[in-house]
């Protein structure tokens, strides 16, 4: 079909100005390919900017503790993107002297990086011909070759792939990628593409048999897990100052190193009654005289795969539980936290050190 052609003219008149199109540095297209990997251009520009400003290369990052590095990220969600990336720097530093490796197999082998990533890297900082495969080039070539399998199928990904290994432009790969990239971001959208002003419709089988909005088509995930969890706000007054609790989680699970006031999960929501009296809890509260302060707080919280029921308790004790970090409430906002913690955190108005106005 030969679209290459077509579509780098279209590329160079309609693209984006973005930071990382304006550099060859492979640590700042990596950093920028990360954020990127689930988080919209319009939300990742400022993280982007944040994290190079303070990381300018990956020694920098690679040195860098763990929890500064989540903090940077708080509010990009899919936190072992970040976790990973800490790693992969550390990894460059150990395994290429600091160096970016420049091969396609070896930035495969780092951390967190899958065949997308390695493909973009390789291509736009080395001109190296490794086409890119990401849900916008997945739905731009589906349309244009009227491939109606499912589009997360294993056979029509490996199609694509072949589709894409015998289009790309061998004398400017990264071009080519960039220019596929944008097109399914900004021209072939998933609704209401502009399809009457596209360059490539006469070639397009989805136009032309007038099946647009059937492809691509997708196989329908697995339900989201539901969960419930009940935190536990802990309240003193010592000294003029605010005291509460909060426990950094563990575990193969989400939100992995980022902290959280402690918390209860059981297999269904909870009041106050159930949650003081359940045998993880019910020692603790008496013994430190714990009292409800206001009605729990709810807030539903949706994940990719899971839907969150959370349900928080502000309580004021006489004295704090042992186990956990004892922080001043003007300090919370220091700490790395999901999105749904700094939602309880507002709610229960504990904000920058302010429990109540």
């Amino acid at each position: 079909m030969g679209f290459s052609a077509q579509i780098i003219p279209w590329y160079e008149q309609h693209h984006r100005r973005l930071p990382w199109r304006e550099t060859g540095d492979p640590y700042k297209i990596w950093v920028s390919e990360i954020i990127l990997q689930q988080t919209r251009v319009d939300h990742g520009l400022d993280y982007y900017k944040r994290i190079v400003g303070r990381f300018p290369d990956v020694g920098s990052l690679a040195g860098a503790g763990e929890e500064e590095v989540l903090k940077l990220w708080q509010g990009l969600g899919y936190y072992s993107r970040a976790r990973n990336m800490h790693q992969a720097a550390r990894q460059i530093v150990e395994d290429h002297g600091g160096r970016f490796p420049s091969t396609y197999g070896a930035i495969l082998s780092l951390k967190g990086i899958g065949e997308y990533t390695a493909s973009a890297v390789a291509s736009f900082a080395f001109g190296l011909p490794a086409p890119v495969l990401d849900g916008n080039v997945a739905r731009f070539i589906t349309r244009l070759y009227g491939l109606t399998d499912p589009v997360n199928a294993r056979s029509t990904r490996l199609r694509i792939k072949e589709i894409l290994g015998q289009e790309i432009d061998r004398q400017r790969p990264g071009l080519f990628n960039q220019a596929i990239m944008e097109f399914g971001a900004l021209q072939c959208v998933p609704r209401r593409p502009a399809c009457d002003v596209c360059p490539l419709k006469d070639d397009c089988v989805a136009w032309n048999t007038g099946s647009v909005h059937k492809i691509p088509f997708k196989e329908k995930k697995a339900t989201a897990k539901q969960r419930h969890f009940h935190y536990l706000v802990f309240y003193l007054e010592e000294k003029h100052e605010i005291f509460t609790l909060l426990e950094k989680r563990k575990g193969e699970d989400i939100w992995k190193n980022l902290y959280q006031f402690p918390l209860l999960e059981e297999d269904r929501l909870m009041d106050w009654e159930a949650v003081a009296a359940h045998p993880a809890w019910k020692e603790k509260v008496a013994a430190h005289d714990c009292r409800l302060m206001s009605a729990p707080v709810e807030i539903t919280h949706i994940l990719s795969h899971q839907r969150i029921s959370a349900r928080s308790f502000l309580l004021k004790c006489r004295s704090l539980p042992e186990g956990y970090d004892r922080v001043s409430v003007s300090d919370l906002h220091g700490y790395p936290v999901s999105r749904l913690m700094e939602k309880i955190i507002q709610r229960v108005n504990i904000t920058f050190g302010n429990l109540y106005d």
